[in-house]
């Protein structure tokens, strides 16, 4: 399978090109600096995403090239075991003692093995909110690993979410391998049309960026119960202040919260609720 590297440069709307490159099918965009990077299958419609950014962004710049997937298996022994708290992430191969709950991941080509801050700050703070019996939705579960934890930490019925086909498959095989399969459920589709089909949940997470988690607050607010919590991240330590200000505009508090790096993450609960 070849890919589609895709470099956007906006001119004066970053927020709603970056909308424009999820809603023209991107899995996850990587910012550096004023610059959208995304890839998008050989399939995806490319005609489509130039209008869409060119419809919010007229000025913005459009590069598209083909690249060929890299070989994941080339950087298999540079992935390792991450402990935090009570719980150990570790792929397969790598021989690991965990003292509380191990989460085995084979990454492939799906976002979430323990290496990336993001994915330890939300195993961080789901240690503060699962409690035994709890529904959960993770959305864009990517490889499972969240939606896998929050089942070992006693969650009921967790429902992993992911939009990506290639992603959901890596899931189901990680769900199989920690043997979670009567506990967590895999759907692939729109979280935003999917979530409130199995709504009321008492947790969700969302480890995605800052300006999905934006968008889908009142979705997520919707689909809680009434005694509910979410746990975001995907969220520069940079914008805190700004997602402090948005959570609180839409009548969210924060109850908890942790930084590594450049990272933030935040536990929050519907104020009116």
């Amino acid at each position: 399978m070849s890919l589609l590297a895709v470099t956007v440069k906006p001119r004066k709307n970053h927020e709603a090109v970056l909308a424009a490159l999820f809603d023209a099918g991107s899995m996850g965009v990587h910012e550096d600096g004023d610059t959208l990077v995304t890839n998008l299958p050989d399939d995806a419609g490319i005609e489509l995403l130039r209008r869409r950014v060119a419809a919010v962004d007229p000025g913005a710049e459009v590069d598209v090239i083909p690249v060929t997937p890299p070989d994941f298996s080339e950087w298999r022994g540079t992935v390792t075991a991450h402990t935090v708290g009570g719980i150990t992430v570790a792929p397969p191969w790598v021989d690991v003692e965990a003292a509380g709950h191990l989460v085995l991941i084979e990454p492939a080509m799906a976002f979430g093995t323990g290496e990336h801050a993001t994915t330890r700050l939300c195993l961080s703070l789901l240690q503060r909110v699962i409690r035994p019996g709890d529904t959960v939705a993770d959305l864009g579960s990517g490889s499972g690993v969240l939606s896998i934890a929050a089942a070992k930490l006693g969650a009921r019925s967790v429902a992993a979410i992911e939009i990506d086909p290639d992603a959901t498959s890596n899931a189901e095989e990680n769900v199989a391998r920690n043997h979670v399969g009567d506990l967590v459920h895999t759907f692939e589709g729109d979280a935003t049309v999917l979530l409130p089909l199995i709504a009321p949940v008492r947790v969700v997470i969302a480890n995605i960026l800052s300006s999905v988690i934006s968008a889908m607050l009142p979705v997520i607010a919707a689909s809680l119960s009434s005694d509910g919590e979410a746990v975001f991240s995907g969220i520069m330590l940079e914008e805190r202040e700004a997602m402090l200000d948005t959570l609180r505009s839409a009548g969210w508090r924060v109850t908890a919260e942790e930084s590594e790096g450049e990272w933030w993450g935040a536990v929050a609960v519907v104020a009116t609720h």
